[in-house]
C-alpha cells in the first residue's frame, strides 16, 4: 500500500522538481506513463475474473472519439465523462452478448468488437473517417499543464477502483470466478454479474485514458485510437509487472513506457526490435513479474 501512495505522490510532484532542459520531454513521459498505466490497471481489473479482454483498445477509442467530438460542444470534464459512459455503454454491450464465452473465445470476440468499431470510425462521416479528427486542447489550451493533472486523475480513480477490489469482498467473488466458474456458482457467486462488472469498471478508465489522449494527441485517426496495440500494451504491462495486484501494473507501466520512450529517443529506428528482445526475456526469466523480483506478494 505504502509503495502506490509512494508512487501516486511522485507524480503528483513530478511538475514542481527541478528538472531541467528535460522538462518538457519527462512531463510528456509521465503523461503517457499515467495514461498507460490507468488502462492496464483497467485490463487487469477484468483479468482478475479470468477473462483475457482484447477490447481495451475499442474502449479507449470510445473514450478518444466520444470526447473528442463531444469537447467543442459541452466543455473538457463534461466531454471526458461522458466518453467514459460512452466506453461503458459499449462493454455493457459486449458483455451481455459474450460473457459466456471463456477463454480464447471471449478473447477472439473481444477483438471482433475492436474491430467492428474501427471499421465504423472509419466509414462514418462524423468521425473524419481515414481522414481523422481534429481535438481541441483541455480547456481551450488556457492550462498548460491541464492534461497532465487529467492523467493524474485518472490513474488515481484507476488505482482507487483496484484497491477496492483487492481489499474488499469483491475479490474473492472475482477469484472464484477465475478459478472455477462452476464451483463459483455452487458456491452463490453470480459469474456473468461479476465479469459484467468488472468490464464495465474496467472500460470506464480505458475511456477516460483514450480521451485524455485524445486532448493531448490534438488529432485521432481510427487506425491509431482502436489500435491492437493499445490493447496488447494494456495486457503486457500487468504480467510484466505482476498481475491480480495495484502495485505490479503500476511498477511495469513506469519501466515499460519509460522505457519505450527512452528507446524511441536514444535508437529510433529499430527500437521496437530491442523493446520486444527485452520483453520476451522478462516474460521468461519474471514468471511472477516485478513483484516476484521484488520478493513482492502476488494478489
Amino acid at each position: 500500500m505504502r509503495g502506490v501512495f509512494a508512487f501516486l505522490l511522485l507524480f503528483a510532484l513530478l511538475p514542481f522538481l527541478p528538472l531541467g532542459v528535460w522538462r518538457a520531454f519527462l512531463l510528456d513521459v509521465g503523461l503517457f506513463v499515467l495514461l498507460f498505466t490507468a488502462l492496464a490497471l483497467s485490463w487487469d481489473l477484468v483479468a482478475r475474473t479470468g477473462q483475457l479482454s482484447l477490447a481495451h483498445g475499442a474502449f479507449f477509442g470510445l473514450g478518444a472519439y466520444g470526447t473528442g467530438l463531444l469537447l467543442p460542444h459541452v466543455g473538457t470534464l463534461p466531454a471526458l465523462a461522458l466518453g467514459a459512459l460512452l466506453a461503458g455503454l459499449g462493454a455493457l454491450l459486449l458483455g451481455s452478448v459474450t460473457l459466456r464465452l471463456h477463454g480464447l473465445y471471449f478473447a477472439i470476440a473481444s477483438l471482433a468488437f475492436s474491430e467492428v468499431l474501427r471499421t465504423l470510425a472509419l466509414k462514418l462521416g462524423f468521425t473524419g473517417g481515414p481522414i481523422g479528427l481534429p481535438v481541441p486542447p483541455p480547456f481551450g489550451g488556457g492550462l498548460p499543464l491541464a492534461g497532465y493533472y487529467l492523467a493524474f486523475a485518472v490513474l488515481a480513480l484507476a488505482v482507487a477502483l483496484s484497491l477496492w477490489a483487492e481489499k474488499s469482498p469483491f475479490r474473492l467473488a472475482q477469484a472464484a470466478c477465475r478459478q472455477s466458474e462452476a464451483v463459483a456458482r455452487v458456491l452463490g457467486v453470480r459469474v456473468v454479474r461479476v465479469k459484467l462488472l468488472s468490464l464495465f469498471l474496467g472500460s470506464l478508465v480505458a475511456g477516460l485514458s483514450g480521451g485524455v489522449y485524445a486532448m493531448k494527441a490534438l488529432f485521432l485517426s481510427p487506425y491509431e485510437a482502436f489500435s491492437l496495440a493499445r490493447a496488447v500494451e494494456a495486457l503486457v504491462i500487468p504480467i510484466f509487472g505482476g498481475l491480480y495486484t495495484t502495485l505490479g501494473p503500476l511498477l511495469g507501466g513506469v519501466v515499460l513506457v519509460g522505457l519505450e520512450q527512452a528507446l524511441r529517443l536514444w535508437i529510433q529506428e529499430g527500437y521496437l526490435v530491442v523493446y520486444g528482445a527485452l520483453l520476451v526475456l522478462a516474460i521468461l526469466f519474471l514468471p511472477k513479474g516485478l513483484l516476484g523480483l521484488l520478493g513482492g506478494r502476488r494478489g
